[in-house]
């Protein structure tokens, strides 16, 4: 009876580490496919940005850069925008801080103006 309990629980044992060593390998393969995903929204940043070198001006990468710390995805937004337009030659290189402006208005043309009236 202690034989077939000793073998109950080693083949209980031997199913729980299986589970285990399964989880893992789910996590390690989730994990590494994060990482991937991580490291072509970087590249593509990164391609977006040395694309911005060459479209704008310094002065509109500036207001560019202060506008990235407000609205991260209005930003990717817009650079992709330009990214677009510049290559297929619809813009004139380079974009100055004024053009940015006009751009800038009209991709968030959806926002509304709030004000405050006081009584």
């Amino acid at each position: 009876m202690t034989l077939s309990a000793d073998d109950e629980l080693a083949q209980l044992r031997a199913q729980r580490m299986a589970q285990i060593q399964t989880q893992l390998e789910e996590q390690a393969a989730a994990q590494a496919d994060a990482e991937i995903q991580k490291e072509s929204q970087q590249a593509a940043i990164a391609q977006l940005d040395a694309a911005m070198k060459t479209i704008l001006t310094p002065e509109a990468r500036s207001r560019l850069a202060s506008l990235n710390l407000v609205n991260p995805e209005l930003t990717t937004r817009v650079k992709t925008h330009l990214a677009t337009l510049s290559s297929e030659k619809k813009i004139a290189t380079p974009v100055n801080d004024q053009q940015l402006k006009r751009i800038l208005s009209g991709l968030s043309e959806g926002r509304r103006e709030t004000s405050i009236r006081r009584i």
